[in-house]
């Protein structure tokens, strides 16, 4: 049966003259058509191993001993007869066979290890081609016009606005061509809209298509943010005000309290394809296939195969029907590998299919992932980092600091965040606002900020400690998904809010351990955030804050007539 993938589009960042004016369909390649060194093998591959690994051991063996008599007897070790030949023979066999196989999988992570620092990085969650950087971008065709005869053609429909970069080579130069066509066509303006003072060759094939411009967004500092015996200062981007107040003062509150501990209680980034059988009965054949221990250590070598830092853990299956939903859960290193897990899956695939032909592959994506929806498997199982963070807030803090009882945040965060979240039906939302703290940060820091959705699933607990006196607050976060390179995380802006929390870039000595630490960040964030806000509600200054740091005080109907 044909299966039906989504392909990825052609890159369009070195087209050729003709192409920048329109796009030709890439040709689509079924699974049959990919070589595997798998498909000469008469027998399964993990036989095949096991094999010429015990015929190499079994030659040397058989050689050692006879070299040894032929010693002790004194008779010259080149006179071979029929058995030693057959050995030497196999022993080469053997050993040609296994230095190839092993030494593939070295060759191919080699080869592949820049595509994943390019690739695999970026925010989508579809498979896309590694762009071409912008000073790559060949044959200009249009980059001796003017720019009023280029506006014209792309108002006129001639030229589309979608090929600017490539058919000019100016990267800032087609922004604005494109935004003053959008002004003609649309009839508005984007006066607003600032156009310089940005580098929108940074963006080309990786971040935003279609520039005109981009948002100001004020970046405002907590903290520190005493984590694990260390100082954390946030960057918060955001337009709501008294938020980075609110969660300065939960910081505060934690530093005069000794901090706060983090622990990551699990790291794999999911992706769950969905394949469909003729009947229920071989799609089930499937599944008990995939829970076959050995062969899921030979489905590791394959995943494995396709990046230096993709590990797949776990496989988890749910069958609808004839349908198989297939959960992949993997490390990705630094990044927060949605592409990485996604080409693993691929690979696995097209493996799997050499086995079950008949299997129709629907989506690589079947939403059991899940990805930017709030869901219960996340909840449960998790995705990306789970964490878990703490702190015991003195009782003199309590009330000094956060102007409140201990008594009284017990109770409130008992009837809110539990008892009305439950009455709410809630998923993953047993908490004052850690959506708030996620969002923040995610854009400060370059994430992807759809992923706010499953990330800030969080469930605060408080509990009176030490007879009553203190206060033990704790948010335990399952899914937070967040990565320290790639996507928008190497802008500028974005990544020197990474450097300012230590976390820039990836970790050479211990691969993923700045995206675990920032993992533990974003949570220690909103466990302040969490702390004071509850205070605010216990204390009934909620209000009073947002009037005083959440209302401009400036005259708008001024600024409206000028």
């Amino acid at each position: 049966m044909e299966t039906r993938r989504r392909f990825p589009p052609p890159s369009c960042t070195s087209p050729s003259p003709a192409a920048t004016l329109r796009s030709l369909p890439a040709a689509p390649r079924s699974s049959g058509d990919r070589i595997q060194a798998s498909d000469a093998l008469p027998i399964p591959i993990r036989h095949t191993n096991l094999l010429f690994s015990l015929l190499f051991v079994c030659s040397i063996v058989f050689l050692m001993r006879r070299w040894r008599d032929k010693v002790r007897e004194s008779i010259p070790l080149h006179a071979v007869d029929l058995s030693e030949l057959v050995s030497i023979i196999s022993v080469v066999a053997s050993l040609i066979y296994l230095i190839s196989f092993f030494g593939i999988a070295i060759v191919q992570s080699i080869v592949s290890s820049h595509e994943d620092e390019v690739d695999d990085f970026l925010p989508d969650s579809k498979m896309t081609p590694s762009p071409a950087p912008p000073s790559d971008l060949a044959a200009p065709v249009l980059a001796g016009r003017e720019d009023e005869d280029i506006i014209a053609a792309v108002v006129a429909g001639k030229t589309p606005s979608y090929a600017l970069e490539s058919a000019i080579g100016d990267c800032h130069r087609a922004a604005e061509i494109r935004r003053e066509a959008i002004r003609r066509i649309s009839g508005r303006g984007l006066d607003g809209l600032p156009l310089e003072g940005f580098d929108y060759g940074s963006i080309l094939g990786q971040c935003c298509e279609m520039p005109v411009g981009y948002v100001q967004l004020p970046v405002g500092i907590a903290g520190p943010l005493i984590l694990d015996g260390k100082e954390h200062y946030l960057p918060m981007a955001t337009t709501e005000g008294c938020l980075v107040a609110s969660t300065n003062r939960g910081c505060k509150a934690i530093a005069e309290s000794g901090g706060a501990a983090s622990v990551v209680l699990r790291d794999a980034m999911t992706r769950a394809p969905v394949v469909r059988f003729f009947t229920a009965a071989r799609a089930a054949e499937l599944k008990f296939f995939l829970e076959e221990p050995t062969n899921f250590d030979n489905l590791s070598v394959i995943f494995n195969r396709s990046s230096r830092f993709a590990r797949l853990q776990d496989i988890q299956c749910a069958l609808v029907g004839r349908n198989l939903y297939m959960r992949f859960s993997c490390t990705t290193g630094d990044a927060m590998g949605m592409n990485m897990v996604s080409k693993g899956v691929q690979n696995v695939l097209d493996y799997i299919q050499n086995d079950f032909p008949d299997m129709d592959v629907i989506s690589l994506s079947g939403n059991f992932c899940s990805d930017k929806k709030p869901s219960a498997v996340n909840w449960i199982l998790g995705r990306g980092k789970s964490v878990v963070c703490e702190a015991v807030i003195k009782e003199e803090v309590v009330k000094k600091v956060l102007k409140t009882s201990v008594s009284a945040l017990v109770e409130v965060n008992t009837i809110k965040n539990l008892a009305g979240s439950a009455i709410a039906g809630a998923l993953g939302g047993f908490n004052a606002h850690a959506s708030n703290i996620v969002s923040a940060i995610f854009i400060a820091t370059g994430q992807d900020p759809a992923q706010n959705v499953e990330s800030s699933h969080c469930i605060t607990m408080m509990e009176a400690v030490n007879d009553g006196k203190d206060l033990h607050i704790s948010i335990t976060m399952p899914s937070i998904e967040v990565g320290t390179v790639g996507g928008g995380t190497q802008l500028a802006s974005q990544s020197a809010c990474l450097d300012l929390l230590g976390v820039k870039g990836a970790c050479m000595e211990s691969p993923g351990a700045n995206a675990r630490l920032l993992a533990t960040i974003v949570a220690g964030s909103v466990l302040a955030g969490e702390l004071s806000l509850m205070s605010a509600l216990a204390a009934g200054q909620l209000v009073k804050s947002h009037m005083k740091y959440n209302r401009s005080c400036k005259d708008t109907s001024k600024a409206a007539s000028n």
